[in-house]
């Protein structure tokens, strides 16, 4: 676990998002470069942390698990397929969308189990194994007892929207109003050293681009 924090959180950065594909949306029996090659345009996953989303996505590093995809072996269709195993068809595909991210991937076998009491809110489009059908069965099908899982953690731009979120948020609050806060230890310098830090963390996280928008929300306020 310390050594996953130490690759996240290099240059000042200490916080990550949190992705997740649950299903992944794998169809029965394909090979993993199938499920992947599906979705050449960006990872079939959604955010989970509290931020905005961005249309054009990137990190600076990123470890991501994959479970349940079989390893089917099908005649090359495209460099993906190539790959001598599903670890390296995952990590070639993740230097595509990620090019320059310093990215860590494992995949497994097992898939993630779903029986009672795990909530049963998936389509009913997925089979037994949580795999994906083109159409719902003639017959209800039994619930679902595992599905493939595509999850990740990342320390990316999209985190510096819920950072700034955060200290502009704090930035307005007169803390002298709160007695109880500083009567429990706090000192006013050490609340603004605080503020100033999560300003410089925020910072950590951006891009040209991000630069650029944080000099013209300077000159708005």
């Amino acid at each position: 676990m310390m050594h996953l924090a130490e690759t996240l959180t290099f240059s000042g950065r200490k916080v990550v998002a949190a992705w997740a594909s649950l299903p992944f949306p794998a169809r029965p029996g394909c090979s993993l470069p199938d499920a992947l090659c599906a979705h050449p345009q960006a990872v079939p996953w959604k955010l989970l942390s509290p931020c905005r989303e961005r249309k054009v996505s990137g990190c600076f590093a990123q470890s991501v698990v994959l479970r349940g995809v079989g390893k089917e072996r099908k005649p090359p269709a495209s460099p993906l397929h190539a790959c001598e195993s599903t670890e390296e068809a995952l990590q070639r595909y993740l230097r595509t969308l990620f090019p320059g991210a310093f990215s860590t991937s494992h995949v497994l076998e097992q898939p993630c189990h779903t029986q009672p009491p795990y909530p049963q809110f998936f389509s009913p489009l997925l089979t037994r194994q949580g795999f994906l059908l083109d159409k719902p069965p003639r017959y209800p099908s039994a619930a679902v007892d595992s599905i493939p899982v595509l999850a990740a953690l990342q320390a990316a731009p999209v985190v510096r929207t819920l950072l700034r979120g955060l200290y502009k948020d704090v930035q307005k609050l007169n803390a002298r109003r709160w007695a109880s806060f500083f009567s429990a230890g706090v000192e006013q310098d050490d609340f603004q050293e605080a503020l100033e830090e999560l300003q410089t963390l925020a910072q950590a996280y951006e891009t040209g681009f991000e630069a650029d928008e944080s000099e013209d929300e300077a000159d708005s306020d």
